[in-house]
């Protein structure tokens, strides 16, 4: 089972508001609006999509890379290198 699995409800709904966030991206596109406007939107997507992804990283460390490190052995070693290259990968995002 997943770690963030109790929170999953939570976290689809979270993604339904950044999905209807990119809906109206492209309705701003489609109508033409003020580049700066569709900016500033991007902008507060980004912020979603990023504090969403710190909050699934919390989940992993705190439920994944923890299990493992109790259990000790390869897999605690494979799931701190996912989780550090999770890490990576977002702070270049």
């Amino acid at each position: 089972m997943a770690s963030y699995s109790a929170e999953k409800d939570a976290y689809l709904k979270r993604l339904r508001r950044v999905e209807g966030q990119i809906r109206g991206l492209q309705r701003m596109i489609e109508e033409d609006k003020y580049c700066i406007d569709i900016l500033t939107q991007v902008s507060a997507a980004t912020k979603a999509l990023q504090a969403f992804s710190l909050e699934l990283l919390d989940e992993h460390l705190a439920g994944c890379v923890v299990d493992a490190a109790r259990a000790g052995g390869k897999e605690a070693e494979v799931k701190v290198r996912e989780a550090s290259n999770a890490i990576a990968r977002l702070v270049k995002s």
